[in-house]
């Protein structure tokens, strides 16, 4: 018993993020995990309102402590002008040090738009955005049955659990 064994540092995180959506005749593109959505308005918020990549984001800053969201990319709006939130999950990918992504959970309820169709889509973008093999990317939908304001069509939320080794 007194080996002195190293074991893999496996860590999970988890973020979230919620948005409702902008009025109907909003020019603002709605945008859900870097991909663009026609016939829906876009996402209430300062930056794109992306909610996946924002709660990818959040479940990055419970592995590191690193508020991306409440400093990274306050400043980066502030000072760069920058509301896209890819470059913010870039800066977060920074934080990591040495710990690795093996994988990437994400789960959206919301009654509009129609996800499904566009999963594939969706995990080929944040897999590149995060440089991973799409394989290491999950996402499942639900429509929310109209049980919550975002079953109901009027926003989208978003949960994401990350699995990371050291």
């Amino acid at each position: 018993m007194g080996e002195n064994l190293k074991f893999p540092k496996i860590r999970t995180g988890i973020g979230q993020n919620s948005r409702r959506f902008l009025p109907e005749d909003s020019s603002k593109p709605c945008i859900i995990g870097g991909i663009i959505f026609e016939n829906v308005p876009g996402l209430l918020g300062q930056s794109d309102g992306d909610p996946v990549f924002h709660a990818i984001c959040n479940a990055i800053t419970s592995l590191t402590g690193v508020p991306i969201l409440g400093d990274i990319a306050i400043e980066l709006r502030r000072k760069d002008g920058i509301t896209d939130s890819g470059i913010y999950l870039e800066k977060a990918l920074l934080t990591l040090g040495l710990q690795k992504i093996q994988h990437v959970s994400i789960s959206i309820e919301g009654k509009r738009p129609k996800i499904q169709p566009r999963i594939e889509e969706m995990r080929n973008s944040v897999a590149k955005t995060m440089h991973l093999n799409i394989s290491q990317v999950g996402i499942t939908v639900t429509s929310g049955a109209g049980l919550t304001d975002f079953g109901c069509g009027d926003g989208l939320q978003c949960f994401c659990i990350i699995t990371s080794e050291e």
